[in-house]
């Protein structure tokens, strides 16, 4: 009997949020528990996740070091976009029928193939830079009374894909997250601003908050190393296990736990 994966979407309709970092730490993390893992990017500007792990596989001591790849397929979007999206939906059908989870990283703007790979969605996770400027891809905000005046775009399109979920006869709830990501360049009002936003959004459109990852230089390293924070360990030059990384990896573990990721593989 085949089996159907879990989707994991990894999505924001704004660049530069870190969703190709986040997909490709919750790929290996998911990997390293022991779960069979099928990836996808359709982020066909960037195809930061497709490189990302193209440096993984391409390092010369990766068996050495034993490090785990997801099956993964890139889409990028062609002319044609019935072909793209019969493309898309076939990947993650074929991916789905063989894995244990599926994620799918998706560009950082409004597209159609972005919208039908949402509609996969189990749980969506929204990487979210930790400012009023980000928060706009999910609400409209008075400057005046800093009230949410109404949801904006990004949320929009959530709710619009639910309903494609119910036309397909599958459940329309999804375990949204929204990640606070690099905490460190607010100060302490933008910081009570950003709290106040988020927890009404919440409840107002239905996702759930956690924390996401910090900002720090070492994940621009990693990605030309194909490395993941869980792959650092004594022997790999250039990255020692400093207590800067040490925080960040336990940023990573405070993620997957917040996500409810974890407990897949418990219940595989």
């Amino acid at each position: 009997m085949s089996r159907k994966a879990h989707v994991v979407v990894v999505g924001n309709e704004k660049g530069g949020t870190g969703k190709s970092t986040v997909s490709m730490h919750l790929i290996v993390g998911l990997l390293g528990q022991g779960l069979s893992v099928g990836s996808i990017d359709i982020d066909a500007r960037q195809a930061t996740l497709s490189r990302y792990i193209q440096n993984r596989k391409g390092r010369k001591d990766a068996a050495t070091l034993g490090l785990r790849v997801p099956d993964h397929v890139s889409l990028p979007p062609t002319a044609d976009r019935e072909a793209d999206e019969k493309r898309l939906t076939e990947a993650v059908r074929l991916l789905g029928a063989v894995h244990d989870v599926v994620v799918i990283d998706t560009p950082g703007s409004d597209h159609y193939l972005s919208r039908l790979g949402h509609s996969f969605a189990d749980t969506l996770i929204t990487p979210l830079n930790d400012s009023l400027i980000d928060l706009d891809v999910l609400a409209r905000v008075d400057p005046e009374t800093m009230r949410i005046l109404r949801p904006s775009h990004y949320s929009e399109m959530v709710w619009e894909t639910k309903k494609t979920r119910a036309v397909r006869g599958e459940k329309a709830v999804v375990d949204w997250i929204v990640l606070r990501n690099r905490l460190a360049h607010l100060d302490a009002r933008n910081k009570q601003a950003m709290e106040k936003l988020l927890g009404d959004l919440s409840k107002r459109i239905g996702f759930r908050v956690a924390p996401g990852l910090g900002e720090r230089v070492i994940y621009r390293s990693l990605f030309l190393e194909g490395l993941t924070l869980l792959d650092l360990r004594e022997g790999i030059p250039g990255f020692e296990l400093s207590m800067s990384n040490i925080a960040a990896r336990q940023e990573l573990r405070n993620l997957m736990e917040a996500t409810g990721l974890a407990k897949l593989a418990k219940a595989d």
